[in-house]
């Protein structure tokens, strides 16, 4: 028996049964628009994500529950990234008429266990068919007005801090394509398939107003740092041995499991990349509730961006992270 478009989306209505937070929304699934009330005193902050089969997951590999999950917290990440709370979500999803059952419902079961987690409700969207799964989803932020945090603000001689380990989602993936079978409670698979992202540490940051500038390291710190110096019109030397990084095993399809390329080009790890004036740098505490903060570099007035080596020397960082349009 095919599903009916009004079928699919009974069950989407369904996954957005009422939170148990406040949402914002005056009106949601059911009508030609969704209604949200901004709450006084903040700004609204508005994002957008991909993610699409076979460019970012992969069906016969990604469990449909984990497909659900990160589709929604890779674009709360963009909200993290700002300081700001996430309040609801709107999700256009295309697929194929095969999948309407068992993978949707697990599908949905984890685009709704993240959005109880994360604390932003699904308040309408859209649905087609198409041949493969293609997955949009638009996150209402909100942020105290004049806390954002840009990427724009960096100065000469901030220090530049990570959170978390570096490379722990692209060796997941390494891992994924190698087994036979998927334990989806690995630990060794948990940061790929199931991303948190660092809302609690953004929004401490933005109210203790530390960093000058900050986003989400998405696409591997080779690729992102430059984004925030460009931003900011600086440059950026790292000190490669300062970089939380991960023990790489043999089977690592990395050129030199023992070097940094994993943790500088590795993406999806969905860590805040922020940068801290050296007079603030103690208002840091070393972890927050359990998560490193390590300092790895520093901001310079110069353009370029060099990687300092444990002997002293530099070279350029070479960008090498996920770009979509890189053949």
């Amino acid at each position: 028996m095919k599903t009916t478009e009004a079928q699919l989306i009974q069950k989407l209505r369904h996954a957005a049964s009422k939170p148990g937070f406040k949402s914002g929304i005056a009106l949601g699934i059911g009508d030609d628009a969704a209604l949200f009330a901004p709450r006084v005193g903040y700004q609204t902050i508005l994002t957008c994500d991909w993610f699409l089969e076979e460019t970012h997951f992969v069906r016969r590999l990604h469990p449909p529950d984990s497909v659900g999950w990160k589709s929604l917290a890779r674009a709360v990440s963009d909200i993290a990234a700002m300081g700001g709370q996430p309040r609801c979500f709107l999700l256009s999803l295309a697929l194929p008429e095969d999948l309407t059952g068992r993978w949707l419902d697990e599908f949905l079961g984890g685009l709704r266990r993240a959005s109880r987690k994360l604390h932003c409700v699904l308040a309408g969207g859209d649905t087609t068919r198409q041949k493969k799964i293609l997955i949009n989803i638009t996150v209402v932020g909100e942020v105290r007005r004049n806390q954002a945090i840009l990427r724009s603000g960096a100065k000469p001689g901030d220090l530049i801090y990570v959170s978390g380990r570096l490379g722990e989602a692209d060796l997941g993936l390494q891992l994924l394509r190698r087994k036979t079978q998927i334990a989806k409670s690995d630990p060794a698979l948990r940061k790929h398939l199931y991303p948190e992202p660092r809302l609690a540490l953004a929004q401490w940051l933005a109210e203790s107003r530390i960093p000058t500038a900050m986003m989400d390291l998405s696409d591997g710190l080779s690729t992102d740092l430059p984004r925030l110096c460009e931003a900011s019109k600086a440059g950026a030397i790292l000190e490669g041995f300062k970089i939380p990084k991960i023990s790489v095993p043999k089977w690592s399809s990395r050129k030199t499991p023992d070097s940094l390329e994993l943790a500088l080009d590795g993406g999806d790890d969905y860590e805040l990349l922020f940068t801290v004036p050296a007079r603030k740098t103690n208002l840091l505490p070393r972890a927050f509730k359990g998560l490193p903060l390590t300092a790895i570099g520093k901001i310079t007035a110069g353009r370029s961006i060099q990687l300092a080596q444990p002997d002293g020397k530099t070279k350029p960082l070479e960008s090498a992270g996920w770009d979509p349009f890189r053949t």
